[in-house]
């Protein structure tokens, strides 16, 4: 029987720089985007300053972009919502910063309160909305970047291009 150990044999992989993969620099994956918008979200320091409050419109601002992604900062005053919408072709994030929002989809209606994290696909439904008496700010990450929102109703489809 052979004693010798697999580092003994092929060495310590880690050490061999050629097979290491380089960090990458901006997020490739699902789980990079959600980790970019928790990492955002727990520097309050780079969006706190930028939030305005709206009582007429949602407030956004286009807080960052990468090579094929953006990020935006968004507020909601009380009983301001989205409407039913779909992002197109991109994918997103959603975080909840300050406050609490709703989220209503076909499959029901989901509370989300800050710190909480919605991911989804192209295509994805839904309706996002400040049920509370206090404002509340999200952060939005999209892959790729946010080119229509197309809005849902009983009768018919349109498109809108504003973040949510």
């Amino acid at each position: 029987m052979n004693s010798d150990s697999d580092l003994q044999i092929a060495g310590d992989i880690l050490a061999v720089q050629h097979l290491l993969q380089p960090a990458r620099e901006h997020p490739a994956t699902v789980a990079e985007f959600a980790g970019l918008a928790r990492s955002i979200a727990a520097d309050r320091a780079q969006w706190a300053h930028l939030v305005e409050y709206d009582a007429t419109t949602r407030w956004y601002h286009r807080l960052d972009t990468g090579p094929g992604y953006e990020i935006w900062l968004l507020s909601w005053v009380p009983g301001q919502g989205s409407g039913l919408h779909d992002h197109g072709p991109s994918s997103g994030v959603l975080t909840v910063l300050e406050g609490r929002l709703t989220e209503r989809t076909a499959r029901g209606e989901r509370s989300l309160a800050a710190g909480a994290q919605r991911v989804f696909a192209p295509g994805y439904a839904h309706e996002v909305v400040n049920d509370s008496l206090e404002p509340a700010v999200s952060l939005h990450v999209y892959y790729p970047g946010l080119t229509e929102m197309p809005m849902h109703t009983a009768a018919r489809c349109t498109t809108e291009t504003v973040p949510a």
